[in-house]
């Protein structure tokens, strides 16, 4: 989804852009060069990487199911091959893309900036892996070839699968249901502005090499409105109701285990990690990366509601 956002932006601009993923795709009449592999597949890294002037890594594994070594091979592992390809392809800028969770140890984050990546304090194959892989990252900094990393948070917009979409599912089958009150304060991000940021990161790599950045709209709301909002968006009358903290984060234990048991790998209903997010205030302090990038964010969130509830209403009458 942020793919998509980003090569819109860069070709409309006039650059020339290469797209490395696993599948094909309709690049919508916009002239993109579609390389088509894995990020841990050597010959497919080349060959994406090969006379470009920048990198924007987006690619992982995302989700709560799945092996350690899963997640090792794809975001740490293929985080140091594309970072070794770049460079022996004179890649002159190189934007990975992070998450917030890589610095989240269970407290509230209210107004903080980009704290230093922790993979003992981490929570969970996801965020260790991706903790781990930002400081391979920053760590590989150079003067001929920056690396600056973006952290967005909770990114959504139209077409979103993951969080927009796993909200929608289970309101529509009557299990969507808030962790304790719903008023913790979290921040999130339209999916445009996550692309505009990191196309601001890619311009300004020279400046930034070795520093990090969280992205996001800077506007907390309670979970509770977030949620609500999503599910208006989507057409669904919701009636909320209430899952006490301690119940969930029992709950998500459970299931962790045994989805681990079972080798799963749809998603479970919660993870303690999931309520725990939940339930716990997160949002960030923008000011730094505003300043930093020489951007702010170009949608509002209510803006950004009427165009998901837009899209959702085209989705409705095509399908």
């Amino acid at each position: 989804m942020i793919g998509r956002r980003l090569v819109e932006r860069l070709t409309a601009r006039g650059d020339a852009v290469t797209t490395l993923q696993r599948n094909p795709v309709d690049p919508l009449g916009r002239p993109v060069t579609q390389v088509l592999g894995s990020i841990t597949d050597r010959a497919a890294v080349a060959q994406a990487c090969f006379a470009q002037e920048a990198v924007v890594h987006l690619a992982a594994k995302v989700g709560v199911t799945g092996t350690w070594d899963d997640y090792e091979h794809t975001n740490l592992d293929g985080t140091a091959l594309l970072i070794e390809q770049a460079r022996q392809a004179g890649v002159g800028a190189f934007v990975h893309v992070s998450s917030p969770s890589v610095a989240h140890g269970g407290s509230a984050l209210v107004g903080v900036g980009a704290e230093p990546a922790d993979p003992s304090g981490a929570r969970g194959h996801y965020a260790i892996s991706k903790a781990k892989a930002e400081l391979l990252a920053l760590d590989a900094t150079s003067e001929s070839m920056p690396i600056v990393a973006i952290r967005p948070h909770l990114v959504w917009g139209p077409g979103d699968t993951q969080l927009v979409g796993r909200i929608v599912e289970r309101a529509r089958h009557g299990r969507l249901a808030l962790v304790g009150s719903g008023a913790a304060l979290i921040d999130t991000t339209y999916v445009d502005n996550a692309a505009d940021a990191l196309v601001a990161a890619a311009d300004r790599a020279h400046e930034l090499g070795g520093r990090v950045f969280v992205v996001s709209n800077a506007e907390p709301r309670t979970v509770h409105e977030l949620v609500a909002r999503i599910v208006a968006a989507a057409g669904i009358e919701w009636s909320p109701r209430h899952v006490p903290v301690s119940v969930a984060r029992r709950g998500g234990s459970v299931a962790e285990r045994l989805w681990d048991r079972t080798g799963r790998t749809d998603d479970p209903p919660i993870t303690s990690f999931l309520a725990e997010q939940l339930s716990t205030a997160h949002w960030f302090d923008q000011r730094p990366t505003w300043a930093a990038l020489g951007w702010q964010p170009a949608v509002s969130l209510d803006e950004g509601f009427v165009r998901l509830a837009a899209w959702f209403r085209t989705a409705d009458r095509l399908g």
